[in-house]
């Protein structure tokens, strides 16, 4: 009885944790963004990259701070070695000599050192690249920060995509197995041609087909979504936004007059920083020519005994202390220096033609983004007129083939029609959002970034 009572307790506790971990989301676009910059792989991995920055800066100060080691030295000398001496100094014969020891067997001795840097300029170099390595490194996270915003925006809309088109295709296979249907019966009265049967038989068959595909296609784009979103493929998330909602209410013409203004572009910020970067190590080379002054202070104590008796309270200790300044001057390095900083100079050069280049590539982008958006709004105002259209014509043939007045290859054409028109409407809406997101991500105008750690 008390091991059936221990099996049920346990099993209720498994029941309670799978419960725990298992947990479903209701999210709206806006909500899987926010949540997306707050828990996703990439945005806590850009946490850390800052991290590390504000450790590195901290790492480069620390070097003009003071530096305090101490050690340690144990001596046991298990073979003493010998030294020859005269032994005239004690009265003996020229030309001999007399072994002798010298020291004690053991020795023990303990030194603190402190050091302190007073003037190097590759350490003043070192301390401004920190900071610019820290600003870049949160200028790349906001650079994260927009890529994940469109990755959650063309996720979440290829999962409403895949879910509209799974419910477009069971209204189209329900409308064909019903005219299969029908038509077989009329065939079976001999009213029908077998042809007819056949060619709504062929467009079933492919409606199936791609409608299982398409069910196969909802799991694989939510799997998706969870994966950009961070959360574990097991969870659910239920969508409460609608595609062809959201693809009205993200056509805004007002961002097609918007002035750009390529400074706000975080690839413009990045490739100003790379030559911020290039500056600094051009210094440091230059830096190195220059004279580096340190000092530092250093106190020990030394014992000695033939037994290790150091920890005894009548053990005699002999303390020392030296205190010193060190500077160090560069005098000649047969042009290595100069090569460095050639080099040096180089890269910069080079960084200052990136830049150049890259404020072309974004006007090029910006106009490139403008374009593709416009356009692919003008093709969802297009392609939802064609539906309309497409419905109105399969419509007219579905009554004209019933009344035997079109044929049934008239009417798979229309059908066929309208499939593809439907499908051209869920692509629109989703471009429609997709372009829109490249667009603000050029020009940065969502403005978000990734909070600091």
């Amino acid at each position: 009885m008390k091991i059936k009572l221990t099996c049920l307790l346990f099993l209720i506790s498994f029941s309670f944790f799978a419960q725990e971990e298992q947990k479903e989301y209701r999210l709206s676009l806006d909500e899987a963004i926010e949540r997306a910059l707050d828990s996703s792989y990439n945005a806590i991995n850009a946490r850390r990259d800052i991290e590390i920055a504000l450790k590195k800066k901290w790492e480069t100060t620390a070097d003009g701070l003071p530096q305090i080691d101490a050690n340690i030295d144990y001596q046991n000398s298990l073979k003493r070695p010998v030294q020859l001496l005269p032994a005239e100094i004690t009265g003996g014969p020229p030309g001999t000599f007399i072994p002798v020891q010298f020291g004690t067997k053991q020795n023990l001795s303990a030194t603190a050192t402190a050091t302190q840097l007073i003037f190097d300029g590759s350490y003043l170099v070192a301390i401004r690249a920190s900071r610019t390595f820290l600003n870049y490194t949160n200028t790349n996270a906001q650079k994260t920060a927009l890529e994940i915003r469109k990755s959650v925006i063309d996720a979440y809309g290829n999962v409403l995509l895949a879910q509209e088109l799974v419910a477009i295709l069971e209204s189209n296979q329900t409308t064909l197995q019903k005219n299969y249907d029908e038509t077989k019966a009329i065939f079976e009265n001999g009213l029908q041609e077998e042809e007819a049967v056949e060619q709504i038989q062929i467009t079933l068959l492919q409606i199936t087909n791609q409608l299982n595909n398409a069910k196969r296609l909802v799991v694989i784009t939510e799997d998706m979504l969870n994966l950009t979103l961070g959360v574990p493929l097991k969870n659910d998330i239920t969508l409460t936004d609608d595609l062809d909602n959201l693809a009205e209410q993200n056509i805004s013409l007002e961002l097609m007059n918007v002035d750009p203004n390529i400074e706000e572009n975080v690839d413009y910020q990045l490739a100003q920083n790379l030559i911020e970067q290039r500056e600094h190590e051009f210094n440091l080379e230059r830096a190195k020519a220059l004279p580096s002054l340190s000092t530092f202070i250093n106190y020990g104590t030394t014992g000695n005994s033939e037994t290790f008796s150091f920890l005894n309270k009548d053990q005699e200790w002999y303390q020392s202390s030296i205190w010193g300044v060190s500077l160090n001057i560069p005098i000649f390095s047969s042009l290595k220096r100069s090569a460095r900083s050639a080099q040096a100079r180089i890269a910069l050069d080079q960084a200052e033609t990136q830049f150049e280049q890259s404020k072309e590539q974004i006007r090029l982008q910006i106009n490139q983004a403008k374009n593709d958006y416009q356009f692919a709004i003008e093709n969802y105002r297009t392609a939802k007129q064609n539906l309309k259209l497409a419905e109105r014509i399969e419509n007219k043939n579905q009554i004209k083939f019933s009344e035997g007045l079109a044929t049934s290859f008239e009417l798979r054409q229309a059908q066929t029609q309208l499939y593809q028109t439907q499908q051209e409407f869920l692509e629109s809406m989703l471009e429609v959002l997709n372009s829109k997101a490249e667009l603000e991500t050029v020009l940065n105008t969502p403005n978000i970034t990734i909070s600091n750690p």
